[in-house]
């Protein structure tokens, strides 16, 4: 099979990096600076080079697009138009109706479109969404999302749009469902008009639970935690706590038999933690091979461009509810 991946920068590069070590793969790097193809070439001897997507899409039989978000849909468009498949880095597009329109154009052409929700390939949100679909943590109250760093600013879009897809594509994961409302706070620091610190509300309204969302390019600490609050047990997804990355914790309340009020104190539960045993494959690479394996059999893609619109319905609701103060946005699914 022929992929491009079309973007040589920092996620392009570990695309090339994992698809280089896959048998029965021949890669080609597309990008328009030479300095960056010349660094592929050095870094990978096996690799192919092209300055012309045009060129590229005349060996491909997939392309992985890695370039910055503005041009995701542009570029995918241009690849499904010309029968290749596309794995597209989140998010899909900037607005659900171009959204909309990828998708409907990689169903007519009879291709597989899929978008780099990464997280979803991640064993420690397999094992998360295990544990709410089981029952384990009882009746899901809410999850509390915060990802945060200093710096890696973006200069074509906002905080949202740049770190909140992975929360977003996590949070519908986990819950199986699609948020039917969605809330957003943010303000620009340090980066002209774009918001650099954001906050989320995502109402699932079906399921009467929520989701808060925080996002930062400015703190002073690197944060990927997810923290989802159970009537039975609750657990803490950490993805920078190594071995550790879920615990799941026996904690929480319990109601007296009659309770009616607050006056019947709840009483605080306190048992054990249990840190479930992950076999950690890396998620970039298990989502490259689910993404070859659908080209081969067909298959619809865990993050196909159904659920990547539904992620960009959401951001795209987040944006007009910064411009109303936090006003609730409600969304429609198909």
């Amino acid at each position: 099979m022929n992929i491009s991946v079309i973007g040589y920068g920092y996620w392009g590069s570990k695309h090339v990096r994992v698809l280089s070590a896959m048998p029965d793969v021949n890669v080609a790097v597309v990008d328009g600076n030479r300095d960056r193809l010349t660094q592929a070439s050095e870094a990978f001897s096996n690799v192919t080079t092209f300055e012309s997507v045009g060129d590229a899409l005349e060996f491909s039989d997939a392309v992985v697009i890695a370039t910055p978000p503005l041009t995701h849909a542009t570029l995918a468009q241009q690849a499904l138009e010309a029968g290749v498949h596309v794995m597209v880095e989140k998010p899909m597009a900037h607005s659900s109706e171009t959204a909309a329109t990828l998708v409907d154009t990689a169903e007519r052409n009879g291709l597989v479109l899929m978008v780099g929700h990464t997280f979803e390939y991640n064993a420690a949100v397999w094992r998360l969404r295990e544990a709410i679909v089981s029952g384990e943590l009882g009746d899901v109250f809410y999850i509390d999302s915060s990802r945060l760093n200093l710096g890696l600013y973006q200069s074509d879009v906002n905080v949202l749009w740049d770190l909140a897809p992975h929360d977003v594509s996590i949070a519908n994961y986990l819950l199986g469902s699609s948020p039917t409302a969605v809330s957003a706070w943010g303000t620009a620091h340090a980066s002209g008009d774009l918001t650099d610190v954001a906050h989320m509300r995502l109402d699932y309204t079906d399921l009467n639970v929520t989701a808060y969302i925080h996002v930062s390019w400015l703190d002073p600490t690197k944060v990927r935690r997810v923290t989802v609050a159970g009537s039975a047990k609750m657990a803490v997804y950490d993805d920078l706590a190594g071995d550790e990355r879920l615990r799941i914790y026996d904690k929480g309340y319990d109601r007296p038999p009659e309770f009616t009020d607050f006056s019947e104190y709840l009483t605080i539960r306190q048992g054990d933690i249990h840190i479930p045993h992950l076999v950690m494959n890396e998620p970039l690479a298990v989502e490259i091979r689910h993404f070859l394996d659908c080209i081969r059999t067909g298959a619809t893609p865990r993050t196909d461009g159904e659920s990547a619109l539904r992620v960009v319905r959401v951001l795209e609701a987040a944006d007009l509810s910064l411009k109303r103060d936090g006003g609730p946005i409600e969304i429609e699914h198909d």
